[in-house]
């Protein structure tokens, strides 16, 4: 693919908003998972919440929209004077010429769970007031930041668990090869609700601990919430008036295990693919990837999965680490977090370490870096992988 500029990025999660609260977390190797206290839930698990996010309703013309996942997505579009850059974009291409492209995994879904404690008790109709096509139905959420940044082009929302925000990076990036549009505003928002928190519990996949991506002891997931946004624009071939700090999709790369629907391939078949699609697609090597963030959810079978498929596609050299710990399992906006969390890498040279993980797995031969470090980075992959081995990894990179 043709490389394709971060012209803008920024992210929302447990940690802070905004990019500042981020590079300083990942430097301090801080998490910012906390004991679950959301809503009614009663569980003996940590997650990622975003602290204040029913502070922030939506204004009056987007009112319709109203539902926490939606106050998290303008709470995150608003930081770092993204909204503005974004704005700046449409005004430059044109409405019709900006795509949206969104992941989530289960968007507004917290509205129907508070809509059916509502049903009337004699039909079970749900209240008058809940409005499932601009809530719940995971389009919304494209739908809303199309309607509130006056943008006209194609949107999507993309919804396939874990790897559903990765996915829109590569969808964007088709469109913007085929002319369709000019920029792309691509990003993920997942937030917390009922239904996740205690189906990732039956499913016995949440740690009653903050999660240890990769440690010896792992034991489960820790779920959190957030938001992640960039701007994809095509570079002018003169790139000299770029800031060195730039940084660039280079390539994506997807593939479906097509083994199981909870499980991932034991030998991470379809991570392996996912991994060496996205190098051929950024015309680089193995050797070239400088940092890789894992999925690293700290569930026995993934991380041991992915560890087999790192070390195939890349050998045991390349230093690797999972950022999880840090924020929690974001879900639908893994990807686009996690593509931001790469981002501030490259551009501060830093190797992120892996908060709450101990001492790793000795059956995993990678190079993982339990703590932070200086490092000087050129090109890093960012992995996600979803429930139905939905799999897609990323390429970005500094070209100075």
């Amino acid at each position: 693919m043709k490389p394709l500029l971060l012209s803008a990025y920024t992210a929302t999660t447990c940690l802070g908003v905004g990019l500042d609260a981020h590079r300083t977390a990942l430097r301090e190797d801080r998490s910012g998972l906390q004991p679950c206290t959301f809503e009614t839930v009663d569980l003996p698990t940590w997650v990622g919440e975003v602290p204040g996010v029913d502070a922030y309703p939506l204004p009056a013309a987007l009112a319709a929209f109203e539902c926490r996942n939606h106050r998290l997505a303008l709470l995150a579009l608003r930081a770092d004077g993204f909204e503005d850059r974004v704005r700046a974009a449409v005004a430059r291409h044109g409405a019709g010429r900006v795509g949206v492209f969104m992941g989530t995994s289960t968007s507004g879904i917290l509205q129907t769970e508070l809509a059916y404690r509502e049903r009337d008790a004699s039909t079970g109709a749900l209240p008058d007031a809940f409005n499932y096509a601009t809530t719940h139905n995971p389009y919304a959420l494209a739908e809303l930041l199309r309607k509130h940044l006056g943008i006209t082009g194609m949107a999507t929302t993309i919804s396939t668990a874990c790897s559903s925000s990765a996915k829109v990076f590569a969808a964007a990036a088709r469109q913007l090869e085929l002319g369709t549009i000019d920029a792309a505003l691509v990003g993920g928002v997942d937030s917390l609700c009922l239904t996740t928190l205690y189906g990732f519990a039956s499913l016995e996949l949440t740690s009653s601990d903050p999660c240890r991506p990769c440690d010896a002891g792992r034991n489960g997931i820790s779920i959190g919430e957030g938001a992640a946004y960039a701007l994809l624009e095509r570079a002018d071939t003169d790139t000299t008036s770029l800031s060195a700090d730039a940084v660039w999709l280079l390539g994506a790369g997807e593939s479906s295990d097509a083994y199981h629907m909870s499980a991932p391939h034991p030998e991470g078949l379809g991570a392996q693919m996912a991994m060496q699609a996205a190098l051929r697609s950024a015309s680089l090597s193995a050797g070239d990837i400088h940092y890789i963030n894992l999925h690293g959810t700290a569930t026995p079978a993934n991380d041991s999965a992915e560890g087999k498929a790192v070390v195939a596609v890349f050998g045991e050299g390349v230093p690797c680490s999972s950022t999880k710990g840090a924020t929690g399992h974001t879900l639908g906006a893994a990807g686009a977090v996690e593509a931001v969390l790469c981002a501030i890498a490259l551009v501060d040279g830093l190797i992120p370490g892996s908060p709450g993980t101990r001492a790793l797995d000795p059956a995993l031969q990678m190079n993982y870096q339990l703590r932070g470090a200086p490092a000087t980075l050129r090109h890093a992959l960012t992995n996600s992988f979803g429930f139905g081995g939905s799999n897609c990894s990323l390429v970005l990179g500094r070209r100075s």
